[in-house]
């Protein structure tokens, strides 16, 4: 049996709050294997940074996950006790944040907080963390990494600390990285220098990835395979270009088609019409049934199930295109 590097079968996490029960991740199921980087893909609120919170541990209250496994390595962490998720988090697992200020301390200089997070997990010298702390800016290309180090975070700009971010989540060489909407912040060109940053990681280190974002064209670059989200469920995935130049799922086909680039010019842009449908005590029947254009009756009565073809790609709609 193929041990993955991380397994998510029937995922819920949902928020118990005094308006009803909020399904924010609904049966969602994917797995990630040694080296390989999945895309984590939907609109704003489709559940995508609560799953790789989920997988952390770091959903908290009114939130909890309520059902499903999470297996990294083969051994269930769903359940696991604090203390052994305090262990793997920063060593075996790390997360890079879309707000690097999220993993920085603006009070510490950069080498403080780098050697903290090795000396966490390992005991080694002082010189030795130090010495790795150099080593992990030089890699995401942060030039006079020795300099830099005495540095404080908001003498960086944005671009520089999304750099130190993802140079603390590789620190520990991590078996696994979600990194949550971490270059959407940023101009295109700094963009495209940390996803090669990333990219070398995993090709080099055999480092398994999940990037998380609403940006079609980052994952056609950068993913092995895509998952696509809404409404707290995985609606398709599979390959990243079978799902991309092939999509089944009429979700899927809006997104792709609201690429600027996919516009004509001087046309107004393709959009996918409505909103995202409240998560709050959610009924029977498709959630995306009030945008779709091929919705039938079944469609606003029954959940579609998930449908799996031989290739490995799987889809939950009625009417897959």
């Amino acid at each position: 049996m193929t041990v993955h590097t991380l397994r998510v079968e029937n995922l819920k996490t949902h928020f118990f709050t005094e308006d009803g029960v909020v399904k924010a991740v609904d049966d969602v199921s994917f797995h990630v294997d040694r080296g390989e980087v999945l895309g984590l893909v939907g609109e704003s609120g489709s559940g995508k940074s609560v799953t790789g919170f989920s997988v952390l541990g770091l959903v908290d209250p009114p939130g909890r996950v309520t059902g499903g496994s999470i297996k990294f390595l083969g051994d269930e962490i769903s359940r696991a006790p604090e203390r052994e998720l305090t262990r793997l988090r920063g060593s075996r697992i790390a997360m890079i944040f879309q707000d690097p200020m999220m993993t920085l301390n603006p009070v510490l200089r950069i080498d403080t907080q780098l050697m903290e997070a090795i000396l966490a997990h390992e005991k080694v010298s002082k010189r030795a963390a130090r010495d790795r702390a150099r080593q992990a800016l030089e890699l995401v290309g942060i030039p006079s990494a020795a300099e830099r180090l005495k540095a404080y975070p908001h003498q960086f700009s944005g671009g520089m600390r999304q750099r130190v971010a993802i140079a603390t989540a590789i620190l520990n060489r991590p078996d696994l990285i979600i990194a949550d909407e971490p270059t959407t912040a940023l101009d295109v060109t700094i963009q495209s220098q940390i996803i090669n940053v990333v990219q070398n990681l995993c090709r080099e280190n055999g480092t398994s990835l999940i990037w998380i974002t609403h940006d079609l064209t980052v994952i056609a670059g950068l993913a092995d395979r895509i998952c696509v989200m809404y409404a707290g469920k995985i609606v398709e995935q599979g390959g990243v270009d079978e799902v991309l130049d092939d999509p089944r799922h009429p979700y899927t086909q809006g997104l792709i088609g609201s690429v600027p680039s996919r516009n004509k010019k001087g046309e107004p842009l393709n959009q996918i019409r409505g909103m995202t449908p409240s998560l709050l005590n959610t009924g029977e029947g498709c959630l995306f049934v009030d945008r779709c254009d091929y919705a039938e009756n079944t469609c606003m009565t029954q959940t579609p199930e998930v449908s799996r073809l031989d290739s490995g790609r799987s889809f939950r709609c009625f009417n897959p295109r």
